[in-house]
């Protein structure tokens, strides 16, 4: 079992990332804190596998807290969490010491992913980002920029590269138009894609589809 504390002031949140992860029978959530300093006691108390924390917390900020979390348990994965883009804070908190970082409109699906690449000694963060770190920290890429994207986002690229309409995708896995096309913006977004003709080509280029 992945043991994770979710470090949140919103009651609310935390109950949803809760629900999120307890589909998971791999995770289990054995901590919740509401602030920074309950955050870092809890770290000191309890046998952790990742943290999830907010960056925006009352007593002490998440940003604090993570530093903090760090010293004592160089080791411990932190997951940062916000309602800010990921281009606004990602790089500088994973320079503070942060494995990953999302967004909290992201899928729920991404969630789980990251937990369990952190889990593994892994970061978490976007293709986009992923260059960034490379280029301004001289950190290691994936193999596969794909590797990053939730199974549903993966699922859903293979089939744009094939040339399927969304109603079709829609159809086959039993989603609305809506979601499918939400699914495609998201994973655009994530491997920087501009258009489908784009996608067919990575998926080409990296043997995805025939």
């Amino acid at each position: 079992m992945i043991k994770v504390m979710i470090a949140d002031d919103h009651a609310i949140v935390c109950a949803g990332l809760k629900q999120f992860l307890a589909e998971d029978p791999e995770i289990e959530v054995v901590s919740v804190a509401s602030n920074g300093e309950e955050a870092v006691q809890e770290v000191r108390e309890r046998e952790l596998d990742v943290v999830l924390m907010d960056i925006s917390m009352p007593r002490k900020t998440g940003i604090d807290a993570l530093k903090q979390i760090k010293a004592l348990r160089p080791e411990l994965p932190v997951l940062m969490l916000s309602a800010y883009p990921e281009s606004q804070y990602a790089l500088n908190l994973i320079k503070a010491g942060a494995s990953g970082y999302l967004n909290k409109e992201c899928d729920p699906e991404d969630l789980v992913t990251a937990v369990h690449t952190l889990a593994r000694g892994k970061r978490y963060v976007s293709p986009a980002i992923a260059q960034k770190l490379l280029e301004q920290f001289g950190m290691p890429l994936p193999e596969h920029p794909h590797e990053l994207l939730s199974p549903r986002e993966f699922q859903i690229l293979c089939k744009l590269a094939t040339g399927e309409p969304l109603s079709a995708i829609a159809d086959t896995l039993c989603l609305s138009v809506k979601t499918v096309s939400t699914y495609r913006s998201r994973l655009f977004e994530k491997m920087g894609f501009n258009s489908n003709a784009d996608v067919t080509a990575y998926a080409l280029k990296n043997q995805l589809i025939d």
